[in-house]
C-alpha cells in the first residue's frame, strides 16, 4: 500500500481471503522491486491462485530483477505454470540467471508451505484452502518460516527448467 511519499508500506497482520491474499502479493512485488530486495523466496504446494501470470505482476518482477537479485520457487509441482502463469514463464526464460526452482515432493517430503520470505518481511498463508494468513517482520516469524522452507529444500530437486533442450 503506497504511503504519502509514494513508498510501499508492507502489510502486517492477518489476512482472510483470495482477494486479500493475490492484494498481498501485489504490495510485496512492487515493494520488492521499489526498495531493490536481494532475496526473495516464493513456496506454494503449486502456485495455482497465485497472480503470477497478470501483466501487474510481470512487470512489478521485471522492475525487481537485476544483477545480484536470487528468486527461489519451491513447490511440490510447476505443473500449473504453462497452463497458467504463462507471462511467468517467459519471463522466467528472460531471467533464469537469477531464479533457482526446486521441487520438494514424494515419500517423506514436508508439506511446502505457502509463502513468500525475505529476509526481513514475510507473508505466510496457513491455511491455503482459505487463502488465511498472515504477514509479519518481525524476526522470529521470518526464521521460523524460513527453518520452514529450509526443511523442503534439504529434500528438494532442481525443477522447473527455464527451457527444454532436446535432441
Amino acid at each position: 500500500m503506497p504511503t504519502e511519499a509514494g513508498a510501499v508500506e508492507l502489510p502486517d497482520g492477518p489476512f482472510d481471503g483470495r482477494t486479500a491474499f493475490q492484494s498481498h502479493l501485489h504490495v510485496t512485488l512492487a515493494a520488492a522491486a521499489q526498495q531493490g530486495w536481494r532475496e526473495i523466496v516464493f513456496a506454494d504446494s503449486d502456485f495455482a491462485d497465485w497472480p503470477l501470470g497478470e501483466r501487474a505482476s510481470i512487470a512489478a518482477l521485471q522492475a525487481w530483477a537485476a544483477s545480484g537479485r536470487s528468486l527461489l520457487l519451491v513447490a511440490e509441482s510447476f505443473g500449473v505454470f504453462d497452463r497458467s502463469h504463462a507471462r511467468f514463464v517467459e519471463w522466467r526464460r528472460l531471467w533464469s540467471h537469477i531464479v533457482d526452482a526446486r521441487a520438494c515432493s514424494g515419500s517423506g517430503a514436508p508439506s511446502v508451505p505457502s509463502a513468500v520470505w525475505t529476509p526481513s518481511w514475510s507473508l505466510h498463508r496457513i491455511d491455503p484452502a482459505h487463502s488465511r494468513g498472515v504477514s509479519s517482520g518481525r524476526p522470529e516469524h521470518c526464521r521460523a518460516l524460513r527453518e520452514r522452507i529450509d526443511e523442503c529444500l534439504r529434500q528438494s530437486k532442481p525443477a522447473f527448467p527455464a527451457s527444454t533442450l532436446g535432441l
